[in-house]
């Protein structure tokens, strides 16, 4: 449903007949220390979620101690978005369903230049014109690899035409330009989220580096040997009508929103939405925001991480990989380009105390955001690992909460600390935080403490780990 101002799509008068759940991977929740009834509550809030009409599809997978909570999908993968006919044919979504995630791609494409950083075949604090010599001019010699995976380069923004889907086939041209650019100001200077730019140089150095493009890289690397189906930059030509439809829904995106970000996404607002959907975007390699897989398999990915880099059998990454990537490097800083105090790592958003993507009291959570209400987190604490999906693509909208309440909820299902497995809530033979009555400012750079990730048995199964954090 389209009004001036207001855009929906159609919504099912009964739930069920549009709710699909995979009831054999969900666990009975008393197995993972959480009360059945909050499992109705958290699913209740994405069905509310759905009531607006925002989103035609949602998926949410949540893990719990490795386990499956949840897995289940709502509405239509296409065929009922704003601008579908009434009569038009519709395709349930389901648990399987693949959606593109946007900038959730960041942290994946992060932790596979962690990987090449873990192998020593880069260094973090190496320019980027140490692997791409044409990029060290018009003063760009100083940006960094680490400055990119912070959002400090500088290039926040790409240049004119960039985006252009005839230019996706051809990812070098696009290094190119951003070689022909100058920065907006020093290297490091400011935090300005760099929504598309980064991943294109950091895509570019993968290839230097290995010999092979990041899409073939992240395939024979992670995806092959975690055994998942997606999870790849973009899809092949015959999977393209598999994927979820994005719908533009909501309000209208007005100045100065609008403005902001057409400059950082290179294309104004309503043309991301319907970009998205292209087959010539989704065939092509957009490192920072083109990756499709499904709910559950991102969790596998986040639960890999809260594992300590082991899963099932197979070991991808070093702990002290994983913390790096995780630790602080802004606290709470003004982002220049989104306009909101955001802590980051290198490649993930951070949680926190009281203001947190995460929900309330998630200091230690990371993961990322993506175009625009997509999500997916782990939660060290909790020992939790989620991805809600979704195929609306609103700006701002009332319903906005549902999605909070949604965090809130799984929050309180799943207390913090009683990890099986570990005494209390703190690894054997770490010491619990010492107490101060002093208030400091956390520093730049803070890493998450040890006990939050460390190395765990690999695991056998069910990709759970003895992984606990310390006392609050």
């Amino acid at each position: 449903m389209r009004t001036p101002f207001f855009t929906t799509c159609r919504v099912s008068p009964v739930f069920e007949e549009v709710t699909t759940v995979r009831a054999d991977a969900e666990v009975n929740p008393r197995d993972v220390g959480v009360d059945p009834t909050a499992v109705g509550r958290i699913w209740h809030a994405v069905e509310q979620l759905y009531r607006s009409g925002i989103h035609p599809a949602m998926q949410l997978c949540v893990r719990r101690r490795g386990q499956v909570l949840i897995d289940r999908a709502i509405g239509h993968a296409s065929g009922n978005g704003p601008g579908d006919l009434p009569d038009a044919p519709k395709v349930l979504a389901t648990p399987d369903t693949p959606f593109n995630i946007f900038s959730a791609s960041k942290a994946v494409t992060a932790m596979i230049i962690h990987l090449l950083d873990q192998r020593h075949l880069i260094h973090l604090d190496d320019p980027v014109c140490e692997y791409i010599p044409e990029f060290g001019v018009r003063k760009k010699q100083w940006i960094t690899l680490r400055h990119v995976l912070t959002h400090r380069a500088g290039i926040p923004n790409l240049p004119p035409g960039s985006m252009e889907l005839d230019r996706l086939a051809d990812p070098l041209g696009i290094v190119q330009l951003l070689c022909d650019t100058e920065p907006e100001w020093r290297p490091g200077r400011r935090l300005a989220y760099h929504a598309i730019s980064g991943g294109f140089l950091l895509g570019e150095v993968v290839r230097r580096v290995t010999g092979r493009d990041i899409k073939r890289f992240l395939d024979d690397e992670i995806r092959k040997p975690l055994g998942l189906r997606w999870l790849s930059y973009g899809v092949r030509p015959r999977e393209v009508k598999q994927v979820a439809v994005n719908y533009f829904t909501g309000l209208p995106a007005v100045f100065p929103l609008s403005t902001l970000l057409q400059r950082a996404l290179g294309v104004d607002f309503y043309a991301a939405t319907d970009l998205s959907n292209d087959p010539r975007f989704l065939l092509g390699v957009v490192p920072a925001g083109n990756i499709v897989t499904t709910a559950n398999e991102l969790t596998r990915f986040y639960q890999l991480l809260l594992n300590g880099g082991a899963l099932d059998g197979v070991r991808l990454f070093e702990p002290r990989t994983i913390r790096r990537a995780t630790s602080e490097q802004s606290y709470f800083e003004v982002d220049f380009t989104l306009g909101l105090p955001l802590r980051y790592g290198m490649g993930f958003m951070l949680g926190g105390k009281t203001f947190s993507l995460y929900g309330p009291d998630t200091q230690y959570s990371f993961g990322h955001l993506g175009f625009t209400n997509v999500i997916s987190w782990a939660d060290p604490e909790r020992q939790v690992a989620g991805t809600l999906m979704t195929s609306g693509k609103p700006l701002l909208y009332p319903a906005l909460y549902h999605a909070w309440d949604m965090m809130r909820q799984i929050g309180v299902a799943c207390p913090k600390g009683g990890v099986p497995g570990s005494k209390g809530s703190r690894a054997p033979g770490v010491k619990a935080p010492k107490r101060s009555n002093r208030r400091a400012r956390p520093r730049a750079g803070k890493r998450v403490p040890a006990a939050v990730l460390r190395e765990p048995a690999i695991s056998q199964g069910n990709g759970s780990g003895p992984l606990g954090p310390p006392n609050p």
